[in-house]
């Protein structure tokens, strides 16, 4: 009886005890989410996927919660800062990034001033890699969450709501210097919520695009971690680790009948996996999936460029529209340094099974890799152009601390600033903070604009467009919210601010898989 009364009393404490989760107000439409945090010519802006996965673990923990996307909302300081004093929250989860961490600090800043009684902790992957620097950015952040945060959230707040000490909870760096250690990554991922659930109750789709997806779209993941070990994605190196864990196949379909259900007008679903496709099998198991259970919708993932004609043939059937795809360069020295583990040479003959299947595809391309040089960049270029992808981007690498690239441009002094309020120019777009050996980041950032406009204004590629839009009408929303801004951009390149200083822009989020 006693120990009844106990579980009792705690149920009932954690329902009184309330949580926000901050996504907090910066730059308008700015996409802290993303993997390269920026504000985007195409428009593309992130759900906060992760910061919504921690809010389901916590009221699935029994927690009262509330979720603010200040920037996707349009939110200001003021009116956020309100919306958190009327909730009255005990804990306070602040998302964070590196281009914008100064701002986050001074948020929290204003917070803690309100609710001075308020427990305010850091997520993200910039204070995952850099908990102990972050901490000092403000003496009235108490702590940081480092790496997965679901539990360690929820753990938090039980400790916080019963009184007991918050020095056991795995994954937590205190402001006055202590740490439990590292969080152990979540094993069975199956026992997490939906986190569309969430995205229903606090958020509005609209405000949520991406230009690879059909619009309006949710995002959601099928798996955490990535089995690859590119030097500049940042996810695997500071939040989910390497080790590659997967929903069940009726786990994910329950998930996506639940969103074409529940959220009226959804046009598609944005699998934001590392690597979607990292387990073949799989991906014909959950297109099989889709097709017993007469699922109907459009989908978009992230992909290798090493995919076989049919698995894409078996994902095509299930609604699969288009892949993101990193082929990064055209130099295969240059895919070694960055340990890509993909071949040139391969990938002509993946371009050929993806439009045989009927997939469109996005490219990303990177330059400013280790041993770059105008001979290496030139060969992505003429990739691009031989490979011919739907859409592509073409970008200086960005790098961001945690990730073993950040480490190879620092330590070789390659980094032009020190100041992560500088990986932005003022307008909220990706900045370059890198050079390599032999060009400097104006000459980076010169190849791209020029490398845009040769692969996009083509009149080949002008009429594919049309074409495509006349055979498939239900392209044209997409393509006219991605193309308003970016043409303008493509058209006057670095007389809008995308040359010559360092300053760059690719439409979407930069650094794919």
């Amino acid at each position: 009886m006693k120990k009844t009364k106990e579980k009792t009393a705690n149920k009932d404490r954690r329902k009184d005890y309330r949580i926000t989760f901050l996504n907090p107000p910066y730059i308008k439409k700015f996409s802290r989410p993303q993997r390269s945090p920026a504000v985007t010519k195409s428009g593309t802006l992130y759900y906060p996927m992760w910061l919504s996965y921690a809010a389901a673990a916590s009221e699935h923990a029994g927690f009262s919660i509330d979720l603010i996307d200040a920037p996707a909302d349009g939110l200001d300081l003021a009116a956020v800062t309100q919306r958190i004093k009327d909730f009255r929250p005990s804990l306070i989860v602040v998302d964070t990034s590196t281009p914008s961490i100064y701002n986050d600090a001074e948020v929290c800043g204003t917070l803690k001033n309100t609710l001075p009684n308020s427990f305010i902790v850091l997520v993200g992957t910039h204070v995952s890699a850099l908990p102990e620097e972050c901490l000092k950015l403000n003496p009235l952040i108490d702590a940081v969450a480092a790496g997965e945060y679901d539990y360690t959230v929820a753990e938090l707040a039980d400790a916080l709501c019963n009184k007991t000490p918050v020095t056991s909870v795995k994954g937590l760096y205190l402001k006055d210097g202590t740490n439990s250690g590292p969080r152990p990554m979540i094993a069975d991922i199956d026992e997490l919520p939906f986190v569309s659930r969430i995205y229903k109750r606090f958020l509005k789709m609209e405000n949520y695009f991406n230009p690879n997806a059909l619009f309006p779209m949710v995002t959601i993941t099928t798996s955490r971690g990535c089995p690859h070990e590119c030097i500049f994605c940042v996810y695997p190196q500071t939040l989910m680790g390497h080790r590659l864990r997967m929903r069940s196949v009726e786990n994910v379909l329950d998930e996506i009948e639940y969103i074409i259900g529940a959220f009226d007008g959804v046009k598609a679903i944005f699998f934001e996996d590392d690597t979607f496709t990292a387990n073949r099998k799989r991906c014909v198991e959950l297109s099989e999936g889709i097709i017993k259970r007469a699922i109907k919708i459009s989908w978009t993932a992230n992909a290798r460029a090493n995919l076989d004609y049919e698995t894409m043939r078996a994902m095509k059937g299930a609604g699969c529209r288009s892949l993101c795809v990193g082929f990064e360069s055209g130099s295969q020295e240059m895919l070694d340094n960055i340990k890509k583990k993909t071949v040139v040479e391969n990938m002509g003959r993946f371009m050929e099974d993806a439009r045989r299947a009927g997939i469109l595809i996005h490219g990303c391309f990177m330059v400013g890799l280790p041993g770059e040089t105008i001979q290496t960049m030139r060969m992505t270029l003429d990739l691009a152009k031989r490979l011919n992808p739907d859409t592509v981007q073409f970008y200086p690498m960005m790098i961001y601390p945690g990730t073993e690239a950040y480490d190879w441009f620092r330590e070789r002094g390659l980094l032009t600033t020190g100041d992560f309020s500088k990986w932005l120019t003022p307008a909220g777009l990706h900045n370059t903070v890198i050079k390599t050996e032999q060009l400097s980041s104006e000459e980076l950032v010169r190849f791209c604009d020029n490398a845009r406009r040769e692969f996009y204004l083509r009149p080949a590629y002008l009429f594919y467009k049309l074409r495509q839009v006349a055979a498939h009408p239900e392209e044209l929303k997409r393509t006219l919210k991605s193309a308003r801004t970016f043409m303008k951009y493509l058209l006057k390149g670095s007389d809008l601010g995308t040359g010559g200083n360092g300053k760059v822009d690719i439409g979407k989020d930069g650094n794919c898989h």
